[in-house]
């Protein structure tokens, strides 16, 4: 008997490829991380701007995501340094490149909550 080649959607072949999508995951896991991303997407730049927009979120965990985003290249925090010293967040032209995956995310969200339903 002679099987069919079936293609797979999927292009993870081997360990390496799985530690990137384990990178990822790193870099987007967490309560909080996706919400500041569509805070700054939104426009809010101010630290309490932020704070405002995300519900339930405490300004130590707020601090505490920030400094892990800006070690991973997706925020940018700007300094004036004027009195009163005011600072400001925003998306590095790199973090543009999670939009496809918050889409997809997205997309994949709705589907599933339809499934469960």
């Amino acid at each position: 008997m002679k099987q069919e080649s079936t293609s797979h959607i999927c292009t993870v072949k081997d360990q390496i490829d799985i530690k990137y999508v384990e990178d990822t995951l790193y870099v987007l896991h967490g309560k909080w991380r996706l919400s500041i991303i569509i805070s700054l997407y939104n426009g809010n730049r101010r630290y309490r701007e932020i704070a405002r927009s995300i519900p339930k979120i405490t300004f130590t965990m707020l601090s505490k995501e920030l400094k892990f985003m800006e070690l991973n290249n997706l925020v940018k925090r700007l300094e004036d340094p004027d009195f009163p010293k005011t600072v400001e967040y925003e998306l590095t032209e790199y973090s543009e490149s999670l939009y496809p995956i918050i889409e997809k995310l997205l997309e994949w969200g709705k589907f599933h909550r339809k499934e469960i339903t």
